[in-house]
């Protein structure tokens, strides 16, 4: 699903990733964790290709996206990669169900498939009774939710979250990440998650630590449970 090799990126003076080289897996589940200042965020703006490395490959569902040209990897990104953030970004003259929209209008989809497909994330997320309400109608946790059904409406291959859960209380926190998981399941979506919190990374597939623009060691459930 993902394969990046060698990727390194300096900003000025300063070398923020050091040579990275990772394999993550169609429907897995991996959370991205490590001090502030580990690289962490810059890699995952690498893989969303909405930051550019140094050097080195990515390969993200097939596609070499450093062969795009600017067009080209902009509609693959709006198509095959979902982003959700630590604040919603949600657009406040909107209401959740125009919010959750919007990437699919940029796709080409028409009003009423869009609507359609926006309705049905929002009734899976629990809050099609929601749907025309403006952002600051919603509680947090409900907008979170409305920010990760936006980041599903094109049925993109990865999920690339950032500290998806910083903002939220614990009900809340525990309630996103199990629709994670949720998804995954019922979808098969690839989710890379950076995160500080130690609960959701101690649920996700698999763990991988990040210290100084390296990776520093992994830790793979499966190998837990079978030995």
């Amino acid at each position: 699903m993902i394969d990046i090799k060698g990727i390194t990126k300096s900003f000025g003076s300063l070398q923020v990733l050091k040579g990275i080289d990772l394999h993550i897996d169609k429907g897995e589940v991996v959370s991205i964790v490590g001090p502030s200042g580990a690289g962490k965020t810059t890699l995952l703006q690498i893989i969303g290709t909405l930051d550019k490395p140094d050097s080195g490959d990515i390969i993200i569902d097939g596609t070499d996206v450093r062969k795009l040209g600017a067009k080209k990897l902009s509609e693959f990104r709006n198509r095959r990669i979902g982003f959700v953030f630590q604040f919603h970004q949600l657009l406040p003259e909107f209401t959740a169900v125009e919010n959750v929209m919007l990437p699919a209008f940029i796709a080409g989809m028409s009003k009423s498939e869009a609507k359609k497909r926006a309705m049905e994330l929002l009734d899976f997320m629990g809050l099609s009774d929601r749907a025309d309400h403006k952002p600051n109608e919603l509680s947090g946790g409900e907008k979170q939710r409305v920010a990760v059904a936006r980041a599903l409406v094109n049925r993109p291959a990865v999920i690339l979250a950032d500290e998806p859960s910083g903002s939220l209380d614990s009900k809340n926190k525990d309630e996103l990440h199990r629709l994670f998981f949720d998804l995954r399941d019922r979808t098969g979506q690839t989710f890379v998650i950076v995160t500080h919190d130690e609960s959701l990374a101690k649920i996700t597939d698999r763990t991988i630590e990040m210290k100084d623009g390296m990776l520093e060691m992994e830790d793979e459930l499966s190998l837990n449970t079978s030995s």
